[in-house]
């Protein structure tokens, strides 16, 4: 899992450089074609990491619970972002994978909720749930660079 943690980190310093080379503008336009935004986009990566590693195995969060609201799977932008909460993305994006990898090298991910996800891919313990995790960054920084080139 170390490589996995490590790959994934490096997609978070890629989400970390766009998040603060892009203007809130941009961040939060939704081109033709598309139904989100760079924004939304990394703030769900960061949501749904937690959700899939931390609330599955039946540990607390580290992230406010409103973000959960806003950017869970199905949700879609709203067209507005704070400062408050740019700042609160921007500051958990590299930490999230930080807190992981030292949670997962002490052991405390025990228990985990088996689910299958909208890909049709069961979790059934945390080794899955990270590999699963770092495929679904990749498909939004995926996603982020086709809304990047439309703009």
């Amino acid at each position: 899992m170390k490589n996995q943690l490590e790959f994934t980190l490096q997609n978070r310093k890629n989400l970390h450089y766009i998040l603060n080379n892009t203007s809130k503008e941009n961040l939060l336009k939704i081109p033709a074609g598309f139904r989100n935004n760079i924004w939304w986009n990394i703030a769900h990566v960061v949501v749904t990491q937690q959700l899939l590693i931390y609330k599955l195995s039946g540990i607390q969060m580290r992230i406010p619970n409103e973000f959960v609201d806003k950017f869970k799977k199905g949700t879609v932008p709203d067209g507005h972002a704070t400062e408050t909460e740019i700042k609160t993305i921007d500051e958990l994006l590299i930490p999230t994978i930080q807190w992981t990898k030292e949670d997962y090298e002490s052991g405390i991910f025990k228990d985990y909720h088996e689910y299958t996800t909208s890909a049709k891919v069961t979790l059934g313990n945390i080794d899955d749930a990270i590999s699963f995790n770092l495929f679904h960054e990749g498909l939004h920084l995926g996603s982020i660079l086709a809304l990047r080139n439309m703009l």
